[in-house]
């Protein structure tokens, strides 16, 4: 709170004297609660001028590239540090010691199984189904067979729904990936890294061992960390949505898978590279950047610019480094990742992306990334939920740490007034 106030005078003369409130960092907030109970509401379409809640866990300054988690930067976690430590920052608001930081990874390792009746779940969803589909409704079923710490008032079962969502969803996306090329599930190992385990159980077979690369490890581990939150965005909001009604953690996660399948959010990396697959090759690319230009012309480049940076997304300098790490190690030629190598020159050559700020930004490498692992496109936005998960998880946590009001945003009501009604089944 700070003296800062702001009036607002209405048409009669009325006023309201409003605060000012200042976080940390980033913009002053009016504080508009008192207008409701004064018969006045804001009117902010998509929430983009409004802060929902307080919170400590994710900073972003879009006009500046800067993306922090508890004050860290991104491109400083992503360099220095891993995906299970960035877990811990996260959940817990400081960096851990390593015995904290062994304590947390032995706690996840040892509940990565899920429960063996859920392998039946699987069975009853067609064999065609879209993976996200898959995940969205398994990790809701959870609650049926974790209810033993529901109560999401007491905070011990928080904490126990908390790594319970962290453990297993590496598990449970792997095995969305083996139920739909109908291959056997493959079991965790408690000797591999998180993202070392996760790339076994999806490409490991009975009758194979699967070793896993330490520079595709050190990529996927590098994806979990740069989606694993990102303030406010839809998903998390979802998410807060869901859980202000006090509903069981593995509901509000699922709410936010649901919401994280939608193409202009999580499904933008698969979006791009359909888009990479219209083009095909890299002699067509001329035409579709001609056509991008174009104004009346309703194609769009997938994978450059962003809602939120109006500069160079700080998670693109990253995991452009590490997609180039990852197409040396494997060696490959492929069109499509020629025609996203060419795209990138251009963008970062030609003025017209330079003075629009059109940088590639992060869901362009991931999917290069992914697409030359041999992961399929329908599988690009599970691995996003499955990274985002624990930052759904810190929100959910906070909001119930920090007490919450119910969701309930209002409306401008544009439709009919109160009018008589007569049946028009009679006649």
């Amino acid at each position: 709170m700070t003296d800062k106030k702001v009036t607002l005078t209405l048409q009669d003369d009325t006023s309201f004297e409003l605060d000012v409130l200042e976080g940390t960092l980033g913009q002053d907030v009016v504080d508009v609660r008192t207008l409701g109970s004064n018969g006045l509401f804001t009117f902010d379409p998509g929430f983009t001028s409004t802060a929902s809640c307080e919170s400590k866990i994710t900073f972003i300054d879009g006009d500046e590239g800067i993306l922090l988690h508890r004050g860290f930067p991104i491109d400083q976690l992503a360099t220095h540090s891993n995906y299970l430590e960035v877990c811990y920052i996260l959940l817990n608001g400081e960096a851990p010691t390593k015995q904290q930081f062994d304590e947390f990874r032995t706690t996840v390792t040892r509940h990565t199984m899920i429960h063996e009746q859920i392998n039946r779940l699987f069975h009853g969803f067609r064999r065609d189904s879209h993976p996200m589909a898959v995940m969205c409704g398994v990790t809701g079923a959870l609650a049926a067979f974790y209810h033993d710490s529901l109560d999401v008032n007491i905070e011990r079962h928080r904490e126990i729904a908390a790594f319970r969502l962290l453990s297993k969803m590496p598990t449970m996306a792997a095995m969305c990936y083996k139920y739909s090329i109908g291959q056997p599930f493959v079991y965790p190992r408690n000797d591999l890294s998180y993202a070392g385990n996760f790339l076994h159980m999806m490409f490991a077979t009975p009758c194979e061992e699967y070793k896993v690369n330490p520079v595709l490890e050190r990529a996927m581990d590098r994806i979990l960390i740069l989606h694993a939150d990102h303030e406010q965005n839809a998903s998390t909001s979802t998410v807060r949505t869901a859980g202000s009604s006090g509903a069981n953690p593995f509901a509000c996660i699922a709410a936010g898978i649901a919401s994280l399948w939608g193409p202009a959010h999580g499904g933008a990396n698969e979006a791009c590279l359909r888009m990479l697959e219209e083009i095909s090759t890299v002699e067509h690319i001329p035409e579709f950047v001609r056509r991008a230009k174009d104004k009346n012309d309703s194609f769009r480049l997938m994978g450059f610019g962003h809602r939120v940076y109006k500069n160079y997304d700080p998670r693109a300098t990253v995991m452009r480094e590490t997609c180039h790490e990852v197409l040396n190690e494997l060696g490959m030629k492929d069109d499509l990742l020629e025609v996203a190598m060419e795209l990138e020159h251009i963008a970062l050559n030609d003025p017209y992306f330079i003075e629009r700020k059109l940088y590639p930004n992060v869901d362009f490498y991931s999917g290069i990334i992914l697409k030359a692992m041999g992961i399929p496109s329908s599988m690009f936005t599970v691995i996003f939920a499955m990274a985002r998960t624990v930052g759904w998880i810190a929100h959910w946590k906070e909001m119930h740490d920090e007490g919450m009001k119910i969701a309930r945003p209002r409306q401008l009501y544009t439709g009919y007034t109160e009018r008589e009604f007569n049946s028009q089944l009679e006649k």
